[in-house]
């Protein structure tokens, strides 16, 4: 599968990136992959490349580059239970400063540098997020509502808060197809009734989901969360989303 490593000028900066994208060159609907917290690694550009041979362009931005180049901190190569407390102890200062107005200069940045690449067709996109790059994502499809045509999250954070500019408030501007795949505990009842009436209000067609035996995380097969069985359900949501939303193959 053909990868690139990129650059992505942004107001603030520039992004690095990565893209992976089918062999045989043609030009093919592109789809924005926003990380979990811990950021690319090798289990993101595995992902990325599993997506892509299903036909897609897929841009992955590093979302903290404001701090330096990827990776953000250093990463253990499987990310542990005895691990996990001080990897986020080191990303939480980079989670807590990358707020609405950063998430919404780099969404319009990402979509236009994607749209403009030679291997990606005409026509509309989708985004995908994983933990906190899921409210990534919502936030982007609410604000390009005429660009982006599908949008997936996976195992959210962030996506259903108290706070006036959490990601669901503006769910009723969303005009793409969405997919929410959660597990057991991402979310209160109350809070998915409140993500629920907010997809209801925007009048998409969509689908939330807690995927059976799950904990956070469980798309990631470099961490204890990791699930196979919610992996491939993960895939079996996702592709039927994207090529429906997409007009792919």
């Amino acid at each position: 599968m053909p990868t690139k490593n990129l650059h992505i000028p942004t107001p603030d900066g520039t992004a690095d990136a990565f893209a992976a994208f089918p062999d045989g060159g043609g030009r093919h609907p592109g789809v924005l992959l926003y990380t979990d917290a811990f950021g690319m690694r090798p289990v993101i550009e595995e992902m990325a490349g599993e997506l892509a041979g299903h036909g897609y362009y897929v841009l992955v931005p590093h979302i903290y580059y404001r701090h330096g180049p990827a990776p953000a901190v250093d990463l253990p190569e499987h990310i542990g239970e005895a691990e996990r407390p001080a990897v986020i102890a080191q990303l939480m200062p980079l989670v807590e400063a990358h707020t609405a107005e950063r998430v919404l200069r780099d969404a319009e940045a990402y979509l236009g540098f994607l749209t403009t690449q030679p291997e990606v067709g005409a026509g509309p996109v989708g985004v995908i997020g994983y933990c906190m790059g899921a409210a990534l994502a919502m936030r982007t499809a609410t604000a390009h509502p005429g660009q982006v045509a599908a949008v997936a999250g996976f195992h959210p954070g962030f996506l259903v808060t108290d706070a006036p500019d959490s990601p669901h408030r503006d769910i009723p501007k969303l005009t793409a197809r969405a997919h929410v795949g959660l597990a057991e505990g991402d979310l209160s009842p109350e809070g998915i009734s409140e993500l629920n009436q907010a997809l209801d209000a925007a009048g998409v067609g969509y689908t939330t989901e807690i995927y059976p035996d799950t904990v956070h995380g469980f798309t990631m097969a470099d961490t204890d969360a990791f699930s196979p069985t919610g992996l491939q359900r993960h895939w079996d949501r996702l592709l039927p989303l994207l090529d429906g939303a997409l007009a792919n193959g």
